[in-house]
């Protein structure tokens, strides 16, 4: 793998944790107004925000309610705390996020997060509410290279656009064109005319939806469009005075495709993937595409389901680890009565219905629990100590779809053959095939 392509897997995986951090931030709910959010952008002073939330300390020991006050005051105490840590800002800015929340047992718990995201964040902020404010953050993700295609056929059009791993549909409408006409003498060129005028004012149609889905603000709001169709359409389009100048300029490839409509328009995705190579979503088809062709060739080089992609990764043997981006298994680290750890991966359904993994066998009772989290979570923080590259893809390509349900949504591209079934074989004799002090289970996912 290219450094830039290390680069790149780097970048995704920052993206990943902040799509998750966003999503723990926007449920979070607090008790009175406490809860800070302050982004700090690029080239800003350290020392302005310190001086900011002294005055702000100021004003909010006003409040007249006690346990209020208190809140705030905590709040921007570790505020300041936080910012202590920084003598300046980060080269993309600084996000910093705490306060008193309330858990789900109504329970008061602290949340201190500072963090520099993964790009520059170009927006300054400070909110003391009841929830904390991501909305820039979001944006951020947002920001990603969005491309424009309008597919064009003779039933009719559909204006779509990509963005990183998004695909989505934002018009589409139907055309009743009338066919060559096989009659002679005046009638022919009168259904020639007619025909030809039909034609004229689906072009012109399309043309303004054009300007209507991909202008705004009179900025166009894509990074480059892609014309496809099974006809001439998208070269009358692309060749006509009515298509904005300002779209037109922005057309990066013209593409033939067998089929209008969704399929046409995942078919001109497909035939647009090298001008297109930068887009996750192409990253992602062309990854488990990659994968899939491993298995088809039954190379001996790929692994899936937790279970033996966990062993693959303690061999060293995985080049690239591929994980849904939503999986959702829990990792746990217990303690027996002998004081060996014992590690456990479970879905929230393995999780309730069989607790026998839970339970120590010398005496009958569950095990102490060391610790509890997110698979996805850990293995974003230890994935490099495995020699490997993380890649976190969705289910929203066809082969990121058939990757989760048919394959668990965890697998991966092996550097070289690895004998499954020999390893599971030790395991019977042996609890402790990792070479660690301790033994490790895991329900199988597939």
């Amino acid at each position: 793998m290219s450094d830039a392509q290390a680069n790149e897997a780097e970048k995704n995986i920052e993206i990943w944790k902040v799509k998750k951090l966003i999503k723990r931030l926007e449920a979070a709910r607090g008790n009175g107004t406490s809860m800070i959010s302050l982004i700090i952008p690029p080239k800003d002073q350290v020392s302005r925000a310190a001086k900011m939330l002294a005055e702000e300390y100021g004003t909010a020991s006003n409040i007249k309610s006690r346990v209020n006050r208190q809140s705030v005051l905590s709040a921007i105490t570790s505020t300041q705390q936080r910012l202590k840590l920084y003598n300046k800002v980060p080269p993309n800015g600084l996000v910093v996020y705490c306060g008193e929340i309330l858990t789900s047992e109504g329970k008061e718990r602290k949340v201190n997060i500072d963090f520099e995201p993964f790009k520059p964040i170009n927006t300054s902020l400070y909110l003391c509410d009841n929830k904390f404010h991501t909305e820039a953050l979001a944006e951020l993700l947002e920001s990603d290279q969005k491309f424009g295609f309008i597919i064009m056929d003779g039933n009719g059009a559909l204006f779509g656009t990509l963005s990183g791993n998004t695909r989505d549909i934002v018009h589409k409408f139907s055309v009743d064109l009338p066919k060559k006409h096989g009659r002679g003498g005046q009638s022919a060129l009168r259904f020639a005319r007619l025909r030809e005028e039909k034609r004229h004012n689906y072009v012109r149609k399309v043309a303004e939806l054009a300007v209507q889905n991909f202008i705004t603000n009179d900025k166009v709001n894509v990074a480059g469009i892609i014309l496809a169709g099974s006809a001439d359409f998208k070269n009358d389009l692309n060749a006509s005075d009515m298509f904005d100048g300002r779209l037109a300029s922005k057309v990066i490839k013209v593409v033939d495709v067998s089929y209008g409509g969704e399929n046409g328009f995942n078919q001109a995705i497909e035939l647009s993937s090298e001008t297109l190579g930068n887009v996750k979503f192409i990253q992602e088809k062309k990854l488990i595409g990659k994968y899939f062709e491993e298995i088809s060739q039954d190379t001996g080089r790929v692994c899936y389901g937790i279970e033996d992609t966990l062993k693959a990764l303690e061999l060293g043997a995985v080049e690239t680890l591929i994980v849904f981006e939503n999986l959702e298994i829990t990792r746990w680290v217990l303690k027996d009565s002998q004081g060996a750890e014992v590690i456990l991966h479970t879905t929230k359904q393995q999780e309730t219905a069989n607790r026998d993994k839970f339970m120590d066998k010398e005496t009958g009772q569950e095990m102490e629990v060391v610790s509890q989290e997110s698979f996805l979570e850990w293995i974003a923080e230890h994935y490099k100590d495995f020699g490997t590259t993380l890649e976190f893809v969705s289910d929203r390509s066809t082969e990121g779809n058939q990757f989760v349900k048919g394959f668990g949504g965890i697998g991966g591209i092996l550097r070289y053959k690895v004998n499954f079934e020999q390893l599971a074989d030790i395991d019977d004799d042996d609890d402790y095939y990792d070479g660690r002090c301790c033994k490790t289970f895991v329900f199988d996912m597939c």
